[in-house]
């Protein structure tokens, strides 16, 4: 039996009807046809299915669709404005935070929750907020320094 889902994603009101046991992380994908939250572990170890619910990252792996009713989505299809990427995007590309990608879209919600909330964090703030982040393919010395250096970005403060 279907059930009625609302959402705001992404800034639109979306509808559509799910399983009550569908995963956030496939009525993204499969119901609304955004595929930038990837299906990594399904355990919520990896972040790769990382997506902003109200602002704060989270898991869409282990959370029912059902349970997102009402809230806001991000995810990494609307960072980008005007074809410009935004300034962490940006720094991710300028300071080699990624290599194959499947795991950036994680590290990039994870990287603009925790600079909404504290936008000069300390690289053992910023080693934190990654700990349910896994990149299999880079060290995390570039995705720590691409997160300082969009905050300092985002701050007014490259060149300084």
């Amino acid at each position: 039996m279907l059930e009625p889902l609302q959402l705001v994603v992404n800034g639109e009101r979306r509808s559509l009807d799910v399983e009550p046991r569908t995963l956030l992380v496939h009525a993204l994908r499969d119901g609304l046809g955004l595929t930038g939250a990837h299906i990594g572990c399904d355990t919520s170890q990896c972040g790769a299915c990382t997506v902003l619910l109200d602002g704060r990252a989270v898991k869409s792996c282990t959370l029912l669709a059902l349970q997102a009713e009402g809230a806001e989505i991000t995810t990494i299809e609307s960072l980008a404005s005007d074809g410009e990427m935004h300034p962490i995007q940006r720094s991710f590309v300028e300071n080699h935070g990624l290599q194959c990608g499947f795991c950036t879209p994680g590290l990039i919600l994870t990287a603009t929750d925790l600079l909404s909330r504290d936008p000069d964090p300390s690289d053992d703030t910023i080693r934190h907020s990654l700990r349910g982040n896994f990149c299999r393919c880079t060290g995390y010395e570039t995705i720590v320094e691409s997160i300082r250096a969009a905050g300092a970005e985002m701050r007014g403060s490259v060149g300084r």
